[in-house]
């Protein structure tokens, strides 16, 4: 079944074409001809989502997991604004999430018409190609092009598009086959050639004894075993990875913060400043790595990722734009062994902070710490794990990952609206069970997320519920103000229970060490249905136990 109008024809072919098969819809009318012809089409596999916001965090989780684009479709009017924050999210995390947004022709633009606003462009900033199409019948050459470059864009590029479709009415006829057809034009990716120059100094900065290696968000076995060993082996290079990473090894820095904690009291910081900073991979959630590296800056910064060359601590040399596996295996025959104590200075000290941190943690009361050890202690393996912003992966970084996890976060933006909704969608495509851990502000804000009919029987959330946005009471905030409960942490006596029964989800609950230990036994045992456990913490006493946990470090 294909919807009368030919421009959407054109759009349901040029998806096909592109191979693209998953399809977000969430209901409309303006959107109707794009929705009977996705629907109607074994190829795709269409889900439906009221919620815009919800839809396009869903959209991206399962772009996330895939690694390839996926199409999110609304209807006209504010619809297509409730997915900026996803689109955002792409924008900054190199995700192919597709745009396609339904509007009125232009003759009914600001003329009083109904569920109408300014569509073209509307995404502009957080995109990479903007296809404004034309519902006249004469520029289907024109949209052909157009629908070619975006979709290209979007495979090749990793990054969102957006799409914008004018239909007249009447929207719902239809056809038993397709009056138009579409020409593909297969998007070719063009060879990355790296800089000859850059490669040479490169070369030459090889020689300095200190390299640190700061590895950021990456997908699991994004490092080939080969360079693995060799970055392990190394002497003159320390690697930093955090939980994000996916990158696990004896002889790496797991967490940063923690290690990070004694530097600055010891007054090591010269000592410890790298000659050569390489980074790898996207965003890095630790403040404390940025405090350290803009403060002690490198001589020299080379960023290697295909996507994303970030100047975060203001002295970037060059961005290599390619895979480390690739840049590596280029540039590795001419990189000769460098004497260096380098790693053999500090990964005793690491071990140290490790000692302590141990026996601090064998005496702490029932907070938000013990609540994430415990969890992330008895997290199996495999598993997809999902963290969500704020607090909750600034605790994570708190805890050694462990192999054999997908580590996942929306670190791009950092924000805390579709946390949720992104791991449903990763988990809808995921083999693994999924995981998502969550804080209560972050769960409550985005709860819409479990009106989906998609959830697999394997998803789990764990949400740490202290009340309030904990956050605020670690940030240097001014906590005696008549204001800072109400406006800033926000308190609230919210539980998750009832939303459990409304959406079909197990419940379980902990208040107390010896509760939680016990009831993660069964919330790691069974998939009969998806389960939240709801871990109740002391709200006023978790920013104390932080605090102290890396003044016992110091």
């Amino acid at each position: 079944m294909f919807p009368q109008i030919p421009l959407a024809q054109q759009i349901l072919l040029a998806c096909k074409a592109k191979g693209i098969r998953h399809i977000v819809l969430s209901p409309g009318s303006r959107n109707a001809p794009l929705t009977i012809g996705f629907a109607s089409d074994s190829f795709f596999n269409a889900y439906s989502i009221v919620d815009e916001r919800c839809a396009a965090f869903f959209a991206l989780g399962l772009a996330q997991q895939l690694r390839e684009p996926v199409v999110v479709v609304c209807t006209s009017g504010s619809a297509l604004l409730n997915y900026y924050p996803a689109v955002s999210e792409a924008y900054y995390s190199n995700i192919p999430l597709v745009v396609i947004s339904a509007d009125r022709p232009a003759s009914k633009i600001d003329i009083g018409d109904g569920q109408t606003i300014h569509q073209r462009h509307a995404l502009a900033l957080h995109t990479a190609y903007n296809a404004n199409l034309s519902e006249e019948e004469q520029d289907l050459n024109y949209n052909t092009y157009l629908l070619n470059e975006a979709l290209n864009t979007a495979a090749l590029k990793c990054l969102p598009v957006h799409i914008n479709a004018p239909f007249e009415e009447p929207l719902y006829q239809t056809l038993p086959a397709p009056t138009v057809s579409f020409h593909n034009e297969v998007g070719l990716k063009k060879p990355v050639l790296l800089n000859t120059e850059k490669l040479l100094q490169f070369a030459k900065d090889w020689n300095y004894p200190k390299k640190m290696v700061l590895i950021g968000v990456l997908p699991t076995d994004a490092i080939a075993q080969k360079w693995f060993d060799w970055l392990e082996k190394d002497p003159s290079i320390l690697v930093l990875t955090e939980s994000t990473a996916n990158v696990v090894a004896d002889t790496f820095i797991g967490m940063i913060d923690t290690f990070l904690a004694p530097i600055e009291k010891r007054q090591l910081q010269e000592l410890l400043r790298p000659d050569v900073l390489i980074s790898i991979g996207g965003m890095v959630v630790s403040k404390k790595i940025k405090e350290f590296l803009r403060k002690y800056p490198p001589q020299a910064h080379y960023y290697i990722d295909e996507h994303v060359g970030y100047d975060t601590f203001f002295a970037l040399t060059h961005h290599f734009k390619t895979d480390i596996n690739t840049f590596l295996e280029t540039v590795s025959p001419e990189l000769p062994p460098v004497s260096s104590d380098y790693k053999e200075v500090w990964l005793p000290l690491y071990k140290e902070t490790l000692e302590k941190r141990t026996a601090f943690l064998a005496d702490v009361p029932f907070s938000d710490m013990v609540a994430y050890k415990a969890i992330l202690e008895r997290t199996p393996t495999p598993y997809h794990i999902q963290i969500s912003n704020s607090a909750a992966i600034r605790y994570a970084q708190l805890f050694p990952a462990k192999a054999g996890w997908q580590v996942f976060c929306n670190r791009g933006t950092s924000g805390i609206d579709g946390c949720t909704s992104t791991a449903i969608g990763a988990s809808v495509v995921q083999a693994t069970p999924t995981l998502l851990i969550t804080g209560d502000l972050s769960f409550f804000y985005n709860s819409n997320a479990l009106w989906c009919n998609y959830i697999p029987k394997n998803l789990k959330i764990i949400v740490v519920n202290n009340a309030g946005g904990g956050i605020f009471r670690i940030l240097p905030t001014d906590k005696g103000t008549p204001f800072f409960e109400t406006f800033q942490e926000t308190t609230h006596s919210l539980t998750a229970k009832h939303l459990c029964a409304m959406y079909g989800f197990t419940y379980l609950c902990a208040q107390n060490q010896e509760e939680l230990t016990k009831t993660l036994e069964t919330f790691f045992s069974q998939y009969e249905s998806p389960m939240l456990l709801e871990v109740f913490t002391p709200r006023e006493l978790n920013n104390t136990i932080l605090k102290d946990y890396f003044n016992v470090l110091s």
